[in-house]
């Protein structure tokens, strides 16, 4: 088996499928790996990918849907309930103050 210091995981590749992807893939299982929080008890290494996109928290037992390698994605991140309501009620006061003015 070769070295794979400076590959790290991606070194099962070998020299398959170029750099440029194995270096994505590399990235994308560093992420994985990495502790995930939970967005509602906020406890850490507690979160557990049942299927692709669908994640579950030990500690508190939410289930919440999320990206399929991340439990928050950039793009959808996982808004908590005081988040939300608290994004609601400035959107509100935002759209009634426009139509005073």
């Amino acid at each position: 088996m070769g070295r794979t210091k400076s590959v790290k995981s991606s070194g099962r590749f070998a020299q398959r499928y170029g750099a440029t992807l194995r270096k994505r893939v590399l990235t994308i299982e560093e992420k994985a790996e990495k502790g995930q929080r939970c967005p509602r008890c906020k406890s850490v290494n507690t979160l557990q990918r049942e299927v692709t996109g669908i994640w579950g928290c030990k500690a508190c037992g939410m289930k919440f849907a999320g990206g399929a390698y991340l439990a928050q994605t950039t793009l959808g991140k996982t808004m908590t309930p005081e988040e939300f309501k608290s994004a609601k009620v400035t959107s509100r006061k935002a759209s009634s103050s426009s139509k005073r003015a």
